[in-house]
């Protein structure tokens, strides 16, 4: 169970420093497999360079080679990807995941040659990210297949295209070194079911030690009790994306008294209907508010 980092902000919204140190301990402190770091959920395209590498920095600092990191590195300028595969130091950072390209639309052979010249530049392990609702191009299963079988440093895709059928296509023809990892937390209990290896997860910024567990009695093949507390959290998933991501989970963790509850522009919190939903669900599961 890997989780996809939030980017907590101060009132005057610069970077809570203080609060990603106290967010890095709780992972770890509750059992997460690995973060991901500056990408979606860490509204990485509002945080400057300057941050970006402090925050990276941070975080570095604070695991302390306890549990892998994987950096987001992606774009929609292939070009601009390499430079910065080829140029930047990746000293404390395991693996990169990098993004279908945005905007651009383009074909799946343009998708094909765009993480070509990515994997031929990377000196890191590289997992794809398919995430069509905020790119607008799905990478179909044939060129994430095609991609895993001709490149040894692909080792695996977070699947966020919500075709289950694409999903499960992907498991049944992977070549064995490369794995799946779903990318919607309410898709996880199904997709490993089916084959998938785990998660990267927005929920588990808020509940990594329950999300874990589920993970991994999914994985053990006890499905009855991953089942239960899949359905615990059932009604979260829900309210977590229901304003968009991340201001469902940093409106939970802000509940929790983990972070506050700022985004940037042109994000902004949850409506506070939703998040009175949120904070009924979360007494409902007897979390502190």
């Amino acid at each position: 169970m890997g989780v996809a980092f939030v980017t907590p902000f101060n009132e005057d919204e610069s970077v809570d420093y203080d609060a990603i140190i106290r967010l890095v301990d709780y992972q770890i402190q509750n059992g997460i497999d690995f973060l991901v770091i500056l990408a979606t959920t860490a509204e990485t395209p509002t945080l400057t360079e300057e941050e970006k590498t402090k925050i990276r920095k941070v975080i570095i600092e604070r695991v302390q080679g306890r549990i892998p990191i994987v950096l987001g590195v992606g774009g929609n300028n292939t070009r601009a990807v390499v430079e910065q595969l080829k140029n930047d130091k990746f000293e404390g950072i395991d693996a990169v995941l990098s993004v279908v390209p945005f905007y651009n639309k383009p074909s799946q052979e343009g998708l094909y040659q765009h993480f070509k010249a990515i994997a031929e530049a990377s000196p890191l392990p590289i997992v794809l990210y398919n995430v069509p609702g905020r790119t607008g191009t799905n990478m179909k299963a044939e060129t994430t297949l095609r991609l895993a079988n001709d490149f040894s440093n692909i080792i695996a895709v977070k699947e966020a295209s919500g075709d289950i059928t694409q999903m499960d296509d992907i498991i049944k023809n992977k070549p064995k070194t490369f794995e799946v990892l779903s990318g919607d937390d309410a898709m996880t209990y199904p997709l490993i079911t089916l084959g998938a290896v785990g998660v990267i997860s927005v929920i588990g910024n808020a509940f990594p030690k329950e999300f874990s567990k589920m993970t991994r009695l999914a994985l053990k093949g006890d499905y009855s009790n991953a089942l239960l507390i899949h359905h615990q959290f059932t009604e979260l998933f829900k309210l977590t994306f229901v304003d968009g991501n991340p201001a469902g989970v940093k409106s939970i963790l802000s509940a929790m008294g983990l972070c506050k509850n700022k985004l940037r522009l042109p994000l902004v919190p949850t409506r506070i209907t939703t998040f009175e939903k949120i904070r009924e669900v979360l007494h409902a599961l007897n979390v502190k508010c």
